[in-house]
């Protein structure tokens, strides 16, 4: 009897070791995704969905962290020309949270040889609602914006925009740099 008690305790130990063993690992995965001349590193976690829109590359749903019922969402753009000024671009990211309450900071950073502009944005976001013609918004207060503007040299700007929940986007916040190669350690604050 005290030889199967013990068989038993060793097949829940183990199996629970590989169940939690399996999560890190697919936790820890990534696949490589070319979009364009940007290629992504993108977690296991994170799911394709369709673009709402004709001008987005990407669009990635991010799992909600625990206690928040939103999920996030990566959106990855690039256009032609460029897609104007850093300092214009960031503004127009901070401009999407009401003033009240409002956090944000812009740190600069390398990707390799790649320079990019990291906005840390915090408060309540002007989360678009319906199709992006229409321009209509509602309040979600609670929310974070991570946005980075990386600047391939000779291959054209990129533009990827991680929003949702404060929770959420916190706990994504290494792997969403990671996905592009950016390292928080290597940045300096960047004054618009």
């Amino acid at each position: 009897m005290y030889r199967v008690t013990v068989c038993l305790l060793l097949l829940l130990v183990t199996g629970t070791v590989t169940e939690s063993s399996a999560d890190d690992a697919k936790k820890a995965e990534a696949t490589e995704v070319k979009l364009k001349d940007l290629t992504l590193k993108i977690p296991a976690t994170w799911k394709s969905k369709p673009s709402a829109s004709r001008m987005r590359l990407a669009t990635y749903t991010i799992p909600a962290a625990k206690g928040d019922s939103d999920s996030g969402e990566l959106t990855v753009f690039n256009f032609a020309g460029g897609g104007g000024d850093v300092g214009a671009n960031i503004s127009r990211w901070v401009d999407q949270f009401s003033g009240d309450g409002r956090t944000s900071k812009v740190t600069k950073g390398k990707a390799g040889n790649n320079d990019y502009y990291f906005a840390n944005i915090a408060g309540t976001y002007r989360k678009p609602v319906g199709p992006p013609i229409l321009r209509k918004t509602e309040a979600a207060p609670g929310y974070r914006m991570a946005g980075v503007i990386l600047v391939l040299q000779g291959k054209g700007v990129y533009y990827l925009k991680l929003a949702g929940p404060d929770a959420t986007i916190k706990a994504q916040a290494e792997a969403f740099r990671k996905s592009f190669g950016g390292n928080s350690e290597g940045e300096s604050e960047y004054e618009l």
